[in-house]
């Protein structure tokens, strides 16, 4: 193993149990230019930003990657239709020139084009008022100097709207308009990101928890942290520290000693998980609500209906949905079908917390979803707010904050010409998908599944099912996932637990009707043959499983919060070993 201070041009693209102790070892050892806290799409982010910058940087998250807020999103990279009526413009036109980006650029294996359809109830206000909005929404997804990567809007007849949509009721629309915004998996976006971070250089380590800061006088010189997995407690030196974490900003801030420049509120949005053939679309829809949006979204061979926007004060690691909510959303997206969506329609249900910056509003709807940056106290940046679309502008604005305290010339941010481990050569490897099927004798579906899911390094997948055949088998009760992606969120993606697995690396939890139950024995079984689990651990994590499937059914029944919150909170959290 090489020093850990000294610079290396060879890099894995593993992120495996062996990258984590080495990892470790390297943030004990010399200091750091940058740390980097919480392993989000913000957070994950910023590492790239800093390590593709030159400088030696570390990235820890307390759970697993994307564990929070960035693995519960609408899925969607947008530019936020509702903020043209806020007349926020330059937000607008920031996400539309992000969304771009990363369509054609960045991660085009992950991230891809989706069309939704917008119902038009008045037939000349609706089509100038909406019609301009769209107008103006495809104008600024050009501005960026390079096409939008995605068709511009239509107008359609209620003819055409049926056509493309026969679920939907007759009298619920006289006509629609028609636009493109882009969707992607937003666990395995971050997943990728921090594994290309650990490409580049970055010491990279999740179940690490920052429990205190070190300081010298008022300046912040690194932390003190806590690795999970083993118990063990350790110092982390970095001349700058960027807290990206997200709705606990203010639960970070707070182990500073100091008060926060701005605070962060959660807000809680759910979403239904419902079989495709229960709405028959082309296309997904976007409602209005009285208080926002709501989306239905096409999802493989589901449909993502959502969301909510309400204030949550509870626990921030396990916001819970509540019988209120799903009956909130199926009350208002069945406003516009013909044949209602029931509870027993629902497959999954998954509840997500928005850190909005608090302002004067009582609404978290009307709260803003502008980032901030600021140096709350010498040696640590708050970067808090902002939207999962524009995280490289948010990360480039952290690292920016945080060079501009450190000696000599930094680089300025690369992150815009730089893609994600697999997205180079994607396009190739998809023309070429039938041969790949053919020689490795796999159905062309599956490649295709594995090549939007893994790009290019596919190939390593392909190796792992060549090895053992029986690994090109799907996981029982989710036919979507082979085994050989277990093995590998294990070996290659950073993923320590059962959960890790079920619910981010894939998406079982939410898409499976039994939520992951029948999968899980299987999957920890071969999770254990990577990271050394025995018999006892193996058992321990499928029970953990279990656990949580149960309380987040049981919690869905709650008719309020706190309730939902205190059933959720029935099933333990994973355990120190």
């Amino acid at each position: 193993m090489s020093n850990p201070g000294q610079a290396s041009v060879s890099r894995s693209p593993k992120l495996g149990p062996a990258e984590r102790v080495s990892a470790i070892e390297a943030l004990k050892g010399k200091e750091l230019d940058v740390l980097v806290i919480g392993g989000g799409i913000v957070g994950a982010g910023s590492a790239l930003d800093a390590v593709t910058r030159g400088l030696r940087v570390g990235i820890v998250e307390a759970r697993d990657w994307s564990s929070g807020t960035s693995s519960r999103s609408s899925k969607l990279v947008h530019g936020g239709v509702r903020y043209l009526e806020q007349l926020n413009f330059r937000l607008v036109r920031e996400a539309l020139i992000e969304r771009g980006l990363l369509l054609q650029r960045i991660a085009p294996h992950l991230v891809k084009p989706v069309r939704f359809l917008i119902p038009l109830k008045r037939p000349i206000i609706d089509r100038l008022y909406i019609g301009a909005g769209m107008l103006l929404y495809d104008l600024f997804s050009y501005s960026g100097g390079r096409p939008p990567g995605v068709p511009h809007h239509r107008h359609l007849t209620k003819h055409q709207v049926q056509r493309a949509i026969p679920s939907l009721a007759n009298d619920a629309l006289i006509g629609g308009i028609t636009y493109y915004d882009a969707q992607v998996d937003d666990a395995r976006y971050v997943s990728s990101l921090v594994r290309t971070a650990s490409f580049y250089g970055a010491h990279a380590a999740s179940r690490v928890r920052v429990e205190g800061f070190l300081k010298v006088g008022q300046r912040v010189v690194g932390v003190n942290a806590h690795d999970l997995q083993t118990g063990e407690k350790f110092e982390i030196r970095a001349k700058q520290v960027v807290n990206a974490t997200g709705v606990w900003t203010d639960d970070t801030q707070a182990m500073v000693g100091e008060r926060g420049q701005f605070k962060v509120r959660a807000s809680k949005g759910i979403h239904l998980v419902v079989p495709r053939d229960r709405f028959q679309s082309q296309m997904g829809l976007l409602l209005r609500t009285e208080k926002s949006v709501l989306f239905v979204i096409p999802w493989g061979r589901h449909w993502l209906i959502g969301t909510t926007d309400t204030d949550w004060n509870l626990d921030k690691a396990h916001p819970a949905a509540t019988a209120a909510d799903i009956d909130y959303v199926l009350e208002h997206v069945n406003e516009v079908l013909a044949v209602p969506l029931t509870r027993d329609d629902v497959e999954g249900v998954f509840a997500g917390l928005r850190p909005l910056l608090a302002g004067e509003s009582d609404q978290t709807s009307k709260l803003s979803r502008e980032h901030l940056v600021a140096h709350s106290v010498p040696g640590l940046v708050v970067i808090a707010g902002g939207k999962w679309t524009t995280y490289r502008v948010m990360a480039k604005d952290a690292i920016d904050a945080a060079v501009s305290a450190l000696d000599g010339r930094i680089p300025e941010s690369t992150t815009e010409d730089i893609a994600l481990l697999g997205a180079e050569g994607y396009k190739a490897a998809w023309n070429k998908r039938s041969k790949i099927a053919r020689a490795f004798g796999v159905h062309r579906v599956r490649i295709e599944h594995l090549l939007n899911r893994y790009g290019t390094m596919t190939d390593e997948l392909l190796d792992i099912i060549t090895a053992n055949p029986e690994l090109a088998e799907p996981l029982p009760g989710a036919d979507d996932y082979l085994q050989a992606e277990v093995i590998y969120a294990a070996s290659h993606e950073g993923a320590l637990h059962l959960e890790d697995v079920l619910a981010r690396r894939t998406r079982i939890s939410i898409e499976a009707w039994d939520r992951g139950v029948s999968a899980a024995p299987v999957a920890a079984h071969l999770m254990a043959g990577v990271l050394g689990w025995d018999a006892e651990r193996e058992a321990r994590e499928v029970a953990n499983y279990l656990r949580r499937v149960d309380a987040e059914r049981a919690s869905q029944q709650q008719p309020d919060d706190a309730s939902a919150d205190r059933i959720r909170l029935e099933a333990p959290d994973i355990a120190i070993s």
